[in-house]
């Protein structure tokens, strides 16, 4: 740690927030963006679950970028862009005061789906002074709890998981103009456990191809070392450290 000028940075947070999904996150993000206020023009907001594997270069956002992300992985709760607005993203919308006219369409990262924009928590290079991420944090503990959002909870746990997400979403659309934000590469924030359902076109060939991937446990599967699409240095440092 010491070697690598690495500072760990200890919080604290209700524990009613630390008991609901992901909620955790949405504090420590905006907590974080609020210790970088004065000492970095940007912060790269990464998910535990982040390897980097090649120097992210496209973290250096143009002067006139305030946010670079990633889409979603896949649908899941998500909105398509071709079909009416549905009353669960109505909702957000309202709650996070979304004008229509910033509303574009993006492609999921794996299953190719058009969508209304709907962003990747895991991975937000944002610039500090804009407050952001602690706007996303003030929403979300204002509507989460809401009942409206309750029944959503209740019908499908998806929404409880993934409300932080759309939350984000409503606020980025509510607090930045369209041009004032940057879509990554693929390369960057890649899912590497959902290799196989991967329909784009820029499936990588192997990981060393990414710049930045996650994983969610892959390494469970007794078979994973055979299935990864990898060379062996890559897959032998991946099994010293995350298996």
């Amino acid at each position: 740690m010491l070697a690598l000028k690495i500072s760990l940075i200890q919080s604290k947070m209700d524990s009613k927030i630390l008991r609901f999904p992901l909620g955790g996150d949405v504090v420590a993000a905006a907590q974080a963006e609020s210790k970088a206020h004065n000492q970095a023009n940007l912060l790269a907001w990464l998910g535990t679950n982040t390897v980097v594997l090649q120097e992210p270069k496209d973290f250096i956002l143009p002067h006139d970028k305030t946010l670079g992300y990633r889409p979603v992985h896949h649908l899941l709760i998500g909105s398509r862009y071709d079909e009416p607005l549905d009353p669960f993203w109505t909702l957000i919308y309202r709650c996070c005061k979304v004008p229509e006219n910033r509303v574009f369409p993006m492609t999921t990262h794996v299953d190719g789906t058009r969508i209304r924009p709907y962003f990747n928590a895991g991975l937000l290079v944002t610039r500090p002074k804009r407050n952001l991420l602690q706007a996303w944090r003030d929403t979300f503990l204002r509507v989460y709890q809401t009942p409206s959002l309750q029944k959503y909870y209740q019908k499908d746990e998806q929404y409880s998981v993934f409300i932080h997400q759309a939350v984000l979403s409503g606020v980025i659309l509510s607090t930045l103009r369209t041009d004032e934000i940057q879509e990554l590469p693929p390369t960057y924030n890649y899912p590497v456990h959902l290799y196989e359902q991967d329909v784009t076109d820029h499936r990588p060939s192997s990981l060393e191809e990414l710049v930045t991937f996650r994983h969610e446990r892959f390494y469970t599967d007794p078979q994973w070392i055979n299935k990864m699409p990898a060379k062996k240095r890559l897959k032998q440092w991946i099994d010293t450290r995350l298996h």
